[in-house]
């Protein structure tokens, strides 16, 4: 009974994998929660009323202008009284709606009305999903603190194959859990009111000449997405970001740098900090003398680069004898092997935590959405699901408030 009575209001747009969310229902009663449905009038072509009234065991809202319901403000209250809001499936034109702060039915209306968390499960066609359109939506609806989980891939009921499969409800369920783990509730103290946080994201740009760097392939994704849990947790954030193509959080001061030293130069100024999280790809090398001109191609060949080690970040602070943070926490990309390097790394650097995940090709973790990822500590193991990354964000953050509030 992992729900314990949480309250999860449910939108359910128009999409053929709106028959999954009947499972979902029947998964979230089962786990002890309590779940209200909000059914949109496409979302009625594909579920009915009657059978998930009979899941839930709760009326099924449908209209904004019910006679009924408005009079006591219902989309208001609707929004106000769960403790989480799941989309399932978020259709491009809820998520759309909600990207653009649209409202002109009862499911987008109470979205815009909610100040609760949010959490989406896309569903659509590989080409609208893949569509710039929908990844503009997608990326305001992270800027603006909205978890996504999913899409999943695979063939399709139009017959196409790709990613845009609505994640299945057991997926959706772990995911909703992440989410009510780490809400902050400051009455059990887990929250991180007037805790410094400092977060490295993104990768590092090591100069060959004025045009060309060695870099990564690190989108700094799951970096800022730990920076909005944190600040949504109540901390003071400061976000060391490597050259990314995202909006930098709400409520955090970002500083944004380039090459790997001026990021090391960076994290010490930011110190002291209560929780230091290295989520950054930073490069291993740089070269020992970059070009102040364009170096010219010319018959002679490839041009000989001498490379230079760049300074360990992570170790240099984990082993720092002045201003090392109480906890300090790494993150180990491996393509093989994962738990095992990591843990080597984790006794190597002298880190508290580490955070390991498979970055191996076809893994779709780098610069992707979604993470497996191990929470590597003294005491042993943790695995978590596939999950968005913000969902990774939020367990991550939860799991630091806990070890801050040892007691609650």
């Amino acid at each position: 009974m992992r729900l314990n009575g949480k309250h999860i209001l449910l939108m359910i747009g128009g999409g053929i994998a709106a028959y999954k969310t009947l499972e979902l229902v029947r998964l979230i009663r089962k786990e002890g929660g309590k779940v209200t449905c909000i059914l949109t009038k496409a979302g009625s072509e594909f579920v009915t009323p009657l059978s998930l009234a009979s899941l839930s065991g709760q009326k099924v809202y449908q209209d904004l202008f019910s006679l009924t319901d408005e009079t006591e403000m219902g989309h208001i209250e609707l929004s106000r009284a769960a403790d989480l809001v799941v989309v399932a499936p978020a259709t491009a034109d809820l998520m759309a709606k909600a990207a653009q702060g649209l409202a002109n039915d009862l499911a987008s209306t109470t979205l815009l009305a909610t100040d609760k968390r949010v959490l989406m499960a896309p569903a659509m066609n590989v080409r609208m999903w893949l569509h710039p359109a929908t990844q503009r939506n997608v990326t305001q609806l992270h800027a603006d603190g909205i978890t996504l989980i999913g899409p999943d891939e695979g063939a399709m009921a139009c017959g196409e194959f790709g990613p845009g499969r609505m994640a299945e409800p057991a997926a959706i369920l772990e995911a909703a859990l992440a989410q009510l783990g780490a809400q902050p509730t400051v009455a059990q103290g887990h929250s991180l009111a007037g805790r410094h946080v400092l977060i490295t994201s993104g990768p590092t740009h090591e100069p060959i000449d004025p045009v060309r760097y060695i870099a990564n392939r690190s989108s700094g994704k799951q970096g800022h997405a730990i920076a909005r849990a944190a600040a949504r947790a109540g901390a003071r954030v400061t976000l060391i970001s490597g050259p990314v193509t995202l909006p930098d959080p709400p409520g955090v001061t970002v500083i944004h740098v380039e090459e790997a030293r001026a990021m090391l130069r960076a994290v010490q100024q930011a110190l002291p900090a209560d929780v230091a999280i290295f989520c950054a790809a930073v490069a291993d090398w740089r070269v020992q003398a970059a070009g102040d001109q364009k170096i010219k191609k010319d018959q002679a060949g490839p041009p000989s680069l001498a490379l230079a080690e760049n300074p360990d970040i992570l170790a240099t602070i984990a082993q720092a004898h002045t201003m090392r943070p109480p906890l300090v926490i790494g993150f180990a990309a491996e393509t093989e092997h994962v738990i095992d390097y990591a843990q080597a790394k984790r006794k190597k650097k002298q880190c508290d935590w580490i955070v390991a995940n498979d970055v191996s090709p076809g893994s779709g973790v780098m610069g992707g959405d979604q993470n497996a990822v191990h929470l590597i500590r003294d005491n042993g193991v943790t695995s978590w699901p596939v999950m968005d990354k913000s969902s990774v964000a939020e367990a991550l953050i939860a799991e630091i408030a806990a070890a801050l509030h040892p007691s609650s």
